[in-house]
């Protein structure tokens, strides 16, 4: 089943797709997003980043009828710099962010991010690198652990969760995305509306990808990407993603000047933002009922001005 794009009629009218100019989608996974950007832009190129190489070899497979209007590249969107400068590219009209985790990641067991199907402590969104979900839940030291579930996951049975995990651990290593999950359900004497484990899991994926030090990163060399005129959208998934991107954003917005920032000069002296969304958009019910996955997605647009 091919991943459904969130938001997807408000990403193509908010990163004011037109003829003839280029965007990049940071995430590309399989392709949703930059396919309909793709529809709209004509003879304009699309680069999609991604650094989870099924991803790639996916979205490549279902988007080479565009040729090469659309140039796919794995890699961490950390390196969109140093990716521009090996495309030979200067500036672009639009840049996507959809953080968070693909249909095609969660529904493969191998991949261990969903605790729905049985499979090892994996959570790698690129598998060439060291440090898996198991080796965090097998090795941290209590301490680590409920700073991590605090700190990533919002979760506050931190404690009582990291104490319980030490104990079993000591007996055997927790190997699976079931034992795992199992032994966090047992921690609580009543299940909510969400699965009991969601948070820690959420915790873990967080940690193992360096997911918001990844958004810290790479926000304002975005922005030094683009043209005057060009946007910037970001779909985040949970409140900590959304408020580094709210921050950032309203930082960005009262100017930085070249010597401040992290990325080399282009036409201007300063780079600014013009925030357009006040307020995060987000899916309609219509869309939520047809993707339930899309219920907590939260969409920030800004727009280059200086």
């Amino acid at each position: 089943m091919r991943h459904k794009p969130v938001l997807l009629n408000e990403v193509v009218d908010m990163l004011n797709c037109k003829p003839n100019k280029n965007y990049v989608d940071c995430t590309v996974g399989t392709g949703g997003h930059a396919e309909a950007i793709l529809e709209r832009i004509g003879k304009g190129r699309l680069v999609g980043i991604d650094c989870d190489e099924t991803a790639i070899r996916i979205a490549g497979e279902s988007l080479k009828k565009f040729g090469d209007r659309f140039v796919p590249v794995c890699d961490n969107f950390t390196n969109v710099e140093a990716i521009f400068k090996k495309l030979n590219i200067g500036f672009v009209d639009g840049i996507l962010f959809d953080l968070g985790i693909s249909l095609h990641q969660l529904d493969e067991p191998s991949r261990g991010f969903s605790f729905m199907r049985d499979g090892p402590l994996d959570m790698r969104m690129d598998r060439t690198k060291e440090g898996t979900a198991g080796e965090f839940v097998n090795q941290l030291p209590e301490k680590k652990l409920v700073e991590l579930l605090r700190n990533f996951g919002e979760e506050r049975a931190t404690r009582r969760i990291a104490r319980r995990i030490v104990e079993l651990r000591a007996k055997k290593p927790i190997r699976t995305t079931k034992e795992l999950a199992d032994i966090i359900s047992g921690v609580f004497r009543k299940r909510g509306r969400i699965h009991p484990a969601t948070k820690t899991f959420q915790a873990l994926r967080i940690a193992v990808n360096g997911e918001l030090e990844a958004l810290h990163a790479v926000l304002e060399k975005a922005s030094c990407l683009l043209s005057i005129g060009g946007r910037i959208c970001v779909i985040s998934y949970h409140s900590l993603e959304d408020r580094i991107v709210k921050r950032e954003f309203l930082r960005l917005s009262k100017g930085t000047p070249w010597e401040n920032a992290k990325c080399k000069p282009g036409s201007a002296s300063k780079v600014k933002l013009l925030i357009l969304t006040k307020k995060p958009l987000v899916p309609s019910r219509g869309e939520v009922l047809l993707n339930r996955r899309s219920r907590s997605a939260k969409m920030r647009v800004a727009e280059r001005i200086e």
